[in-house]
């Protein structure tokens, strides 16, 4: 084989082993940035899913907090009507 043949054929192959780098390399990248933008979508998601959580708890405190206070109304209703009840049967028995 001739010599300028032998580096004809050495070129091309540096030539193909270069461009098989760089289609590697822009590969790998695209996939890379595919990735890093569907992280972004997620975190954007999940930051709005986190949001309708937190303000959900909140409403579910907000409404325990008030049949929290209902409830203790309520007690000392029950307490207020117990004494009305017992007195009123006092005065009935004192009548009898």
């Amino acid at each position: 084989m001739n010599q300028e043949v032998v580096f004809g054929i050495g070129g091309m192959g540096f030539v193909l082993v270069i461009l098989a780098l760089l289609t590697i390399i822009i590969v790998a990248s695209i996939t890379q940035g595919t990735k890093i933008v569907r992280a972004k979508t997620m975190s954007a998601s999940q930051i709005a899913r986190d949001e309708a959580y937190r303000k959900l708890a909140e409403e579910a405190v907000s409404a325990q907090q008030k049949i929290a206070n209902d409830q203790q109304r309520i007690i000392k209703e029950l307490a207020e009507m117990k004494q009305s009840i017992y007195a009123m049967e006092k005065m009935l028995r004192e009548v009898e």
